[in-house]
């Protein structure tokens, strides 16, 4: 067991269950919520549409095009933004050629039809971890950037319910804004909503006083920005609009991840200049007059405010949330020459940041000392390894009369399943959000799946290396059992994206 120098409330924090409690971010296989799949359903029904399989496949295509594209323009590329009428979301011309995706009609069905339960488990996922990390924030009013058919929102729901007040989305395609309105049809208890085709026309329509947000989230469309320097003119823009928190979700691929570097390297820059220079203004002495939300910090993934430690090595950071696919995803998708799975894994990489200055909060080990196995073992009393066999014959027979009980498919699969309240998962969750990892930097975080060799576990753990979060680096770590049994199965059972104590 873990001893520790330190007081009585900390060390009740530091039981293997309470580790595990508070170090798991990653969510199992997510099941699309029920009103979700049928406001699908119902829409894939009501285009009647017999060619959907096709214009999935071509969807797939143009996005495939538009990632290629994008990765050869370089951030001196010339580029002139163009009308946006017809239905165009981001058009951009640039020295190699004309980029861009049209979401007609056709490509919104097949977008709504294939991708957007995907992308709705990724903004599920960031936004719980968003949530757990921070219990006390409960945003009142969201602005969702490059809407699209309102993943993002669909998401923000499930995760907040209670608190969302009013929305605004911004969407430059009218096709994926007929769509987002037509799939929240019949809902109750909806906040108040508006839609803008631009962060301009926003501002145009909007006091100056209501345009700060409570959480701003821009969820897969910067990479659709072929452009450096207009990604970061449009992120800058939507940091101005963001009062608490704000979230950027790309694919979990090599642009998608660089793309989030980039991001979260100038927004950390920017405040830190800022900072500095409000120091100067104000002098040393009066660092307590400034403003709380002076500065910036990461609330997820990293664990510190300093360099990615990973830009040079050869790897990218990202996550994976496996979904259990919907009756529509099945209907429409294919796979070559195999049978279609029943779930698909989504890889995305997100950073999210908050304004103000990063706690500073005591490390989750600091100053505890661990048993070793045979330390364990050496104080073992006789009766604690005695079995009673009657008792245990007792415990086989009650298993075997209770039958096993498997999901069932077919239940998932009809959508018939009464409509539950999400209110239902706040008493399961309230348990869970009891046990949280604090935001001091003593929490490192898992990338990549742990290794299991035997009795001992490599994990790869971005992590920080200063108490006030502001250099980072990038390691492996060995548990093994004899030299450390609980930390060793709190390795065991830790997943790709879960924390790790320091």
């Amino acid at each position: 067991m873990a001893t520790a120098i330190i007081p009585e409330t900390a060390k009740k924090l530091l039981t293997p269950e309470t580790l595990r409690s508070a170090a798991k971010q990653s969510v199992g296989c997510l099941v699309v919520p029920v009103r979700f799949r049928r406001a699908i359903k119902k829409y894939i029904r009501e285009q009647e549409d017999p060619h959907t399989r096709n214009k999935v496949l071509r969807l797939s295509q143009s996005l495939n095009e538009i990632k290629g594209a994008s990765l050869q323009i370089t951030a001196a590329a010339s580029k002139d933004l163009v009308d946006e009428r017809q239905s165009r979301r981001w058009k951009i011309q640039s020295s190699y050629g004309d980029i861009g995706l049209k979401y007609r009609d056709d490509q919104t069905i097949a977008y709504v039809a294939s991708r957007m339960p995907a992308v709705f488990s990724a903004c599920y996922r960031v936004l719980s971890e968003v949530r757990r990390r921070l219990p006390s924030f409960s945003p009142s009013t969201v602005l969702d950037f490059g809407a699209g058919t309102g993943s993002a929102f669909w998401a923000l729901r499930e995760v907040w319910p209670q608190s969302l007040e009013k929305v605004n989305l911004i969407e430059p395609s009218q096709s994926m804004q007929r769509a987002g309105r037509s799939l929240i049809q019949g809902l109750k208890n909806l906040p108040l909503i508006h839609s803008y085709e631009s962060i301009e026309a926003l501002s145009k329509k909007i006091k100056k006083s209501e345009r700060k947000h409570d959480i701003v989230i821009a969820s897969y469309v910067l990479g659709e920005i072929p452009s450096f320097q207009d990604r970061i003119t449009i992120v800058r823009q939507l940091w101005e609009l963001t009062q608490d928190v704000l979230v950027l979700v790309e694919p979990g691929t090599p642009q998608g991840s660089s793309i989030i570097s980039q991001m979260r390297s100038h927004i950390l820059w920017m405040e830190k200049r800022k900072l500095r220079k409000l120091k100067g203004k104000n002098g040393e002495a009066s660092k307590d007059l400034l403003d709380p939300k002076s500065g910036a910090y990461i609330v997820a993934p990293c664990a510190h405010d300093g360099a990615c430690p990973l830009e040079k090595t050869g790897t990218y950071c990202h996550f994976v949330q496996r979904l259990e696919r919907t009756t529509t995803q099945r209907t429409y998708k294919r796979s070559k020459g195999k049978v279609l799975r029943g779930f698909e894994d989504e890889k995305f990489s997100f950073v999210a940041f908050r304004r103000g200055q990063r706690p500073k909060e005591a490390w989750p080990l600091d100053g505890v000392k661990f048993e070793t196995l045979k330390e364990q073992l050496a104080k073992r009393k006789p009766e604690d390894v005695e079995v009673d066999y009657d008792d245990l014959v007792k415990q086989q027979e009650e298993l075997a009369v209770v039958p096993s009980e498997e999901p069932d498919p077919i239940t998932y699969d009809s959508e018939e399943t009464e409509i539950t309240d999400v209110e239902d998962n706040d008493e399961a969750e309230e348990e869970e959000e009891t046990n949280r990892a604090d935001l001091g930097g003593g929490w490192g975080r898992i990338i990549f799946s742990p290794i299991r060799r035997g009795k001992q576990v490599s994990l790869n753990v971005c992590r920080s290396m200063k108490q006030d979060g502001s250099e980072g680096s990038y390691e492996r770590i060995i548990i093994t059992k004899n030299k450390n049994p609980i930390l060793h199965r709190q390795a065991r059972k830790s997943l790709w994206g879960d924390l790790w104590p320091f």
